[in-house]
C-alpha cells in the first residue's frame, strides 16, 4: 500500500513538471457563459516524458507495468486541455488521443472513465455542461479510432475538482482539461 501511494505521487509529480503553459492573454472575465469571448486561447504544451529517477523505495520495481495507470499517466498520457470556453480538440491533444486509443487496443479488457473539467469561471450548471461537451469530444474521437464506446463513460466534473488552484492563467489553463481514467481491466493502482 506504501509503495504503491509512494508511486502514485512521484507519477503525479512527474506529469506536473511535464507541463509548461505558455503566457497568452485570454478573456479573464466571466466563465464563458456571459458576452465576453476569448481574446486567445492559451494551450498547453506537456514536454514529451523523460525518464526522472525517483528514490523512493530500494525495493520497488525498476520499469512500470505497461497495464498499470501509472504507466498510462507517464508513457501514454492521461489527459489533454482545452482553450476558453472550447471543447474542440487540438492538435496536440489529438495525438495524445491517439496515443490513448493505441493502448486501449493493446489491452481489450480496460474500461475507463473520461472526466471532463473546467475552470473556475461561469456558473456551475455552466461548466458541468462543458466539461461534459469536453469529455463526450475525447470519447468520441477514441470512438473514431476504433475503440469501443462500451469500454468507456464519460462524467463530467466541471469546476469542482480543480487541477490546479489559484485564479490566474496558469491555473486556469491547467484546470481545463479531460481526464482519461483506468477504471478496469488492469491493475488500477
Amino acid at each position: 500500500m506504501r509503495q504503491s501511494l509512494i508511486w502514485s505521487a512521484a507519477a503525479l509529480l512527474l506529469v506536473a513538471a511535464c507541463e509548461t503553459v505558455p503566457e497568452a492573454a485570454t478573456d479573464v472575465e466571466g466563465g464563458g457563459g456571459g458576452a465576453a469571448a476569448p481574446l486567445a486561447a492559451v494551450e498547453v504544451t506537456p514536454r514529451p516524458a523523460t525518464p526522472v529517477a525517483v528514490v523512493a523505495d530500494m525495493d520497488a520495481p525498476a520499469a512500470l507495468a505497461p497495464e498499470t495507470q501509472e504507466y498510462f499517466v507517464v508513457e501514454v498520457g492521461d489527459r489533454v486541455f482545452f482553450g476558453f470556453d472550447e471543447f474542440t480538440l487540438t492538435e496536440r491533444a489529438r495525438e495524445v488521443l491517439e496515443r490513448q486509443a493505441e493502448w486501449l487496443r493493446a489491452y481489450p479488457n480496460v474500461q475507463v472513465a473520461i472526466e471532463g473539467h473546467t475552470d473556475e469561471r461561469g456558473t456551475r450548471e455552466y461548466n458541468l455542461a462543458l466539461g461534459e461537451r469536453r469529455a463526450n469530444a475525447v470519447m468520441n474521437y477514441l470512438v473514431a479510432l476504433g475503440v469501443d464506446p462500451g469500454r468507456m463513460r464519460t462524467v463530467s466534473w466541471g469546476k469542482e475538482r480543480p487541477a490546479a488552484l489559484g485564479s490566474n492563467q496558469t491555473a486556469w489553463a491547467l484546470n481545463r482539461r479531460s481526464v482519461t481514467t483506468i477504471t478496469s481491466g488492469a491493475a488500477v493502482n
